[in-house]
């Protein structure tokens, strides 16, 4: 499913227009964005979690030319996924 799949399924379950799905549907986004981006973990209960992990720097390779190279920190976003979803999928 995709967001517009996304949007379209809000639409036909709630009776609203495409634009105020769509709206709706953004919303949700930025927010869960706007949540991570602060460094907060979003959850959504018995579906799923998202949260940020951070990396140290560390040295690595180049693997054309074997050098070594500097690889800053970082930070990114992880997702995992609930025991009901887990218990759904495997079906």
């Amino acid at each position: 499913m995709n967001k517009l799949e996304l949007i379209s399924a809000l639409k036909n379950e709630t009776n609203i227009s495409k634009s105020e799905a769509a709206r709706v549907v953004q919303i949700f986004f930025d927010s869960m964005a706007d949540s991570m981006a602060k460094g907060d973990r979003t959850e959504i209960r018995g579906l799923c979690s998202f949260y940020v992990k951070n990396y140290k720097s560390y040295t690595g390779r180049n693997p054309k030319t074997g050098e070594k190279v500097t690889i800053k920190p970082k930070k990114l976003p992880f997702f995992k996924s609930g025991k009901e979803l887990k218990e759904r999928v495997d079906i």
